[in-house]
C-alpha cells in the first residue's frame, strides 16, 4: 500500500508516546490524519506493543454509528481495556461523537490509557473541551502535503521529473496525499478534490454553521479563492459581492468566513504592525489549504503566479512552526512575520525580481525595519544575481521549500 512516510508528525507521536496527555490531531478531512495513525500503530508493533494493546475507531465508517454516543463510546472502550498493560486508543473523526469531551476525559484519568483522537475541524478542540482540558492535552495541526513531502511521494511513484517540473505539478494539482496518485489525471485529480470539497462545505461549514444559502457562501469562497494575498475585510466583500448583485451584509460574510476558517479550508493572516510592535484588527489576508481547490471553483482562471506563491510558503511557515502575521511599515508591507518563539524572520514573496523596479519595490519594506531579525526575499528565480543586500538574504523558494537554503 502506498503511504508517505511523514516523519516530522510521525516523531511527534513517537515524542509524546505514553506521556499522560491527551495527543490531538486536527487538519481538514483528507490531509492525512488517519493514515498518519496507521503508521504510527505499525511504529508500535514493531517496538514491543502487542495488537490487542491497540483500539482504533473510525467514526466515519458505519460500523461505529452507535458508539456516537459519549456513554456507549466509554462503555465499549472501557470494556476492552487490558487491567495489565498499556492500553492504546485511537479515535478517528471524533467530531462526530456528540459531547465527546465526557468520554475523552473519563478516559484520560485511566492510567493504563495513552490516548490519541483526531478531529476535521478547528472548533472541535474549542470551547467547553478545550476548558476542560487545559494543560492536559497537545495539539498537532496537520497539513496537505508539503512540497518535500510531494517530491518524497513522487519518487517512491518511480516519478523522475525535474524538481522544476514537480514544483509546476505542485502549484496546480493538489498537495493532498492521495492525489499523487492521480498524477497526470486532470479529470480524477478534479474529481477528487470536488468531494473534498463538497464534503467540507456540507458536513463542517453548512450543517454546523446552519447554513440556508449555500449558493451566496459559495459566492464568498470564490471570492476569498479569487483573492488570496490581498487584505479583505467582510464589509469589503459584502460591498463586492452586493455590487455584482448578489446583495449580503458585513455580518453575514463575517460568518460564513468563521465557518471557512473553522473548517480549515482557507486560513485568515491578520496584520501586525512592526514598528509599534501591536496587532491590528483590521483588514487581513487569507490563503487556502491545497491550491487545487482555486481550480474547480474558478476553472482555469490562473491568478498572479506570486500570490499563489505566497499561499504556498505561508503554509511551509505553519508547518515550521512559526506564527504568522503580514507586516504593516508606514507607507509599506511585509509579506510575513514569522514568529517562534522570541525569535522573528521577515519574508518578502515574489514570483521574480529580475526586474530593477521589482526588485526594487521588494526591498523597499524589508529595508526599512530597523531591527536586526533575519530578513529573507524567496523568489522563483533560478539565477540568484545578488545572495544578499545589506543583510537582506535573497533564496531560491523552491530550495527553500526543501530545506536547502
Amino acid at each position: 500500500m502506498f503511504r508517505i512516510n511523514r516523519q516530522e508528525y510521525l516523531d511527534f507521536l513517537i515524542r509524546n508516546k505514553d506521556r499522560p496527555i491527551i495527543k490531538v490531531v486536527s487538519g481538514i478531512r483528507r490531509c492525512g490524519k488517519s493514515t498518519l495513525f496507521e503508521i504510527y500503530r505499525d511504529y508500535l508493533l514493531e517496538n514491543g506493543v502487542a495488537p490487542e494493546q491497540l483500539i482504533f475507531i473510525n467514526f466515519e465508517e458505519l460500523d461505529y454509528e452507535e458508539l456516537t454516543d459519549y456513554r456507549k463510546l466509554y462503555n465499549y472502550l472501557k470494556s476492552l481495556l487490558l487491567p495489565d498493560r498499556k492500553n492504546y486508543i485511537f479515535l478517528d473523526e471524533i467530531q462526530h461523537v456528540a459531547q465527546f469531551e465526557k468520554a475523552v476525559d473519563s478516559l484520560y484519568i485511566q492510567k493504563n490509557v495513552d490516548l490519541y483522537i483526531t478531529g476535521s475541524n478547528a472548533w472541535f478542540m474549542s470551547g467547553e473541551l478545550a476548558t476542560l482540558l487545559t494543560g492536559r492535552y497537545v495539539e498537532l495541526q496537520m497539513l496537505p502535503l508539503s512540497f518535500a513531502e510531494y517530491c518524497e511521494g513522487m519518487a517512491a511513484l518511480g516519478v523522475q521529473n525535474p524538481t522544476r517540473e514537480l514544483f509546476e505539478r505542485y502549484l496546480t494539482d493538489s498537495s493532498f496525499p492521495y492525489a499523487l496518485q492521480l498524477s497526470g489525471k486532470e479529470k480524477d485529480i478534479l474529481e477528487y478534490l470536488r468531494g473534498i470539497y463538497s464534503s467540507v462545505l456540507l458536513k463542517d461549514i453548512v450543517a454546523r454553521q446552519r447554513i440556508t444559502d449555500v449558493m451566496m457562501l459559495d459566492d464568498i469562497i470564490k471570492f476569498v479563492f479569487d483573492h488570496i494575498g490581498s487584505l479583505l475585510s467582510s464589509a469589503k466583500i459584502a460591498n463586492t459581492l452586493t455590487s455584482a448583485g448578489r446583495k449580503v451584509d458585513s455580518r453575514t460574510v463575517e460568518k460564513y468566513l468563521q465557518g471557512l476558517m473553522d473548517s480549515l479550508l482557507v486560513y485568515q493572516v491578520k496584520r501586525y504592525d512592526i514598528k509599534g510592535k501591536q496587532h491590528l484588527a483590521s483588514l487581513a489576508k487569507y490563503y487556502v489549504s491545497d491550491l487545487g481547490f482555486r481550480r474547480i471553483l474558478l476553472s482555469k482562471r490562473r491568478q498572479d503566479l506570486g500570490h499563489l506563491l505566497e499561499n504556498i510558503i505561508y503554509l511551509e511557515l505553519l508547518r515550521r512552526g512559526y506564527q504568522v502575521y503580514v507586516g504593516q511599515i508606514p507607507g509599506g508591507e511585509v509579506d510575513f512575520v514569522a514568529q517562534s518563539g522570541s525569535s522573528v524572520t521577515y519574508y518578502q514573496v515574489s514570483a521574480s525580481v529580475l526586474d530593477e523596479k521589482t526588485l526594487k519595490r521588494e526591498l523597499v519594506p524589508l529595508q526599512k525595519i530597523s531591527d536586526n531579525y533575519p530578513k529573507i526575499l524567496l523568489t522563483l528565480d533560478d539565477i540568484i544575481v545578488n545572495p544578499d543586500y545589506e543583510g537582506i538574504r535573497h533564496l531560491n523558494a523552491i530550495e527553500w521549500l526543501l530545506g536547502k537554503e
